[in-house]
């Protein structure tokens, strides 16, 4: 009985540490899977640094994977360290290592550091790949829109243009955007519009145009290089220049008018100054040869005019309204 009981109990002991050892087993076996797949890809982790990830609250399978990815790919500097550190800062390990592959693949200087810092400025990183493996043709500006420019003899010419860049990786964290090439490349059209003799001359070398706008470095401090800005469309606008010309002389017409008016207004106001003026000084002769008679009848008084004086007087005065009465000329129309 003794041995029985002896013998069920080693049974119950070897069934119980079977269970545990299927679950153990069961709990590892994730990891030991993981390491083996990275030991025959020649890329061997750690067995307990794989199961240290998952306490790190870190996938282990995507930092494996990626590990395996770029070794095979021959990114060897790219160590699991290095994936973790990027995984915790929130960065996504699959989209940086596939994007130096690719990089590596096209001779594109892409390294880690750079990579994880595009990636965490919250760049899209692939994208950024692709415009380099493949340049992007930018229309300027943007919305089917025109650049409008007005040449030296004042005829307005509407520009449309497709703007090739390819990313700089060097400037992709901290460069402007696509906008700010649009808004440089609309400027330079404008300026080397505006620089041209006459508009011939911009409709005949539209090439010049695009030379003098490359010339200006206008992708400095940018995420992208300016490959080349080719002018697609050119169409004459209105003539500004006989606009603004017209304007002015309507202008100056006007200043003009309004001068000869105020003359015209001084002239009247002096023409009737003059002629209060002479009434003033009839009223003073008026005034004065009233007082004639009185002066005339005080000398007949004194005994200073006598009798033959004043009738020699009203001679004289007779005999000089009858010559102006002579002298006056006949009106149209009278015998």
């Amino acid at each position: 009985m003794l041995a029985a009981a002896f013998e069920m109990e080693i049974y119950f002991l070897i069934f119980v540490f079977a269970i545990i050892l299927i679950v153990l087993l069961s709990i590892v076996g994730k990891y030991i899977s993981l390491w083996f797949q990275a030991f025959v890809s020649g890329t061997p982790i750690p067995f307990f640094n794989i199961i240290g990830m998952s306490l790190r609250k870190i996938p282990p399978r995507i930092i494996v994977n990626a590990r395996i990815n770029a070794y095979k790919a021959g990114l060897k500097q790219i160590s699991v360290a290095d994936l973790e550190t990027h995984y915790l800062a929130g960065g996504h390990i699959e989209a940086v290592v596939s994007s130096m592959i690719a990089a590596d693949k096209a001779n594109i200087n892409l390294d880690w550091r750079r990579a994880t810092a595009i990636d965490l400025a919250g760049r899209d990183i692939r994208d950024a790949i692709n415009t380099s493996v493949h340049p992007k043709v930018i229309d300027c500006p943007s919305g089917g829109g025109y650049s409008t420019g007005v040449a030296k003899d004042g005829i307005q010419i509407h520009v449309r243009a497709r703007v090739t860049v390819r990313t700089n990786m060097l400037q992709l964290v901290g460069g402007a955007t696509e906008e700010t090439i649009i808004a440089r490349v609309g400027e330079g059209i404008v300026s080397a519009i505006g620089g041209a003799d006459t508009h011939m001359d911009v409709l005949s070398a539209p090439e010049k145009i695009s030379k003098r706008v490359l010339e200006k470095g206008l992708d400095s401090s940018t995420a992208f290089m300016i490959l080349s800005i080719d002018i697609v469309e050119m169409t004459l606008g209105e003539n500004v220049g006989a606009r603004l010309r017209a304007d002015k002389a309507e202008s100056d017409k006007r200043i003009a008018q309004a001068e000869a008016e105020k003359r015209r207004t001084m002239a009247v106001a002096a023409e009737q100054e003059n002629k209060a003026k002479v009434k003033d000084k009839e009223a003073a002769l008026l005034e004065a040869q009233a007082t004639i008679p009185l002066a005339m009848a005080e000398a007949f008084r004194k005994g200073n005019l006598g009798i033959m004086d004043y009738m020699r007087i009203q001679n004289v005065d007779a005999d000089t309204t009858m010559r102006k009465a002579l002298a006056k000329p006949e009106e149209i129309g009278t015998k």
